[in-house]
């Protein structure tokens, strides 16, 4: 009897990692998907338990290794089940290196811009 199958756009979507299937279809079809570190571009390829998937999602990579198939896309916590993360954990940065949400930059930033200015027409 053979192992049971998904197609990789289905499996991604059931698993919570894109919020409609038709967006993880565009991901994989833009060949930013790889199976087993095989580059794939097709929706419909096949994946079984035991396959290892990269692909970037926001801002980082992720290295999943699939666990189990699912048959629906049930809530995230039945969703975990599928999978195991072998992803780096995400670095954290510190508070006093994060950048300003205002547009504006403050008075100190306006001169040591002045003055980045100054040194290049030289």
């Amino acid at each position: 009897m053979s192992e049971p199958k998904i197609r990789l756009d289905k499996w991604l979507w059931h698993a919570r990692f894109f919020k409609t299937r038709t967006l993880a279809a565009k991901v994989v079809s833009g060949g930013h998907v790889r199976v087993n570190a095989n580059k794939v571009s097709k929706p419909s390829t096949a994946v079984v338990a035991g396959t290892v998937l990269t692909f970037p999602q926001g801002n980082q990579i992720r290295v999943i290794k699939i666990d189990d198939l699912g048959t629906r896309r049930g809530p995230a916590s039945e969703a975990h089940t599928l999978y195991e993360d072998l992803s780096p954990p995400e670095e954290k940065i510190p508070q006093e290196q994060t950048p300003r949400g205002g547009a504006r930059p403050t008075k100190k930033d306006r001169r040591s811009l002045d003055l980045i200015r100054e040194r290049t027409l030289d």
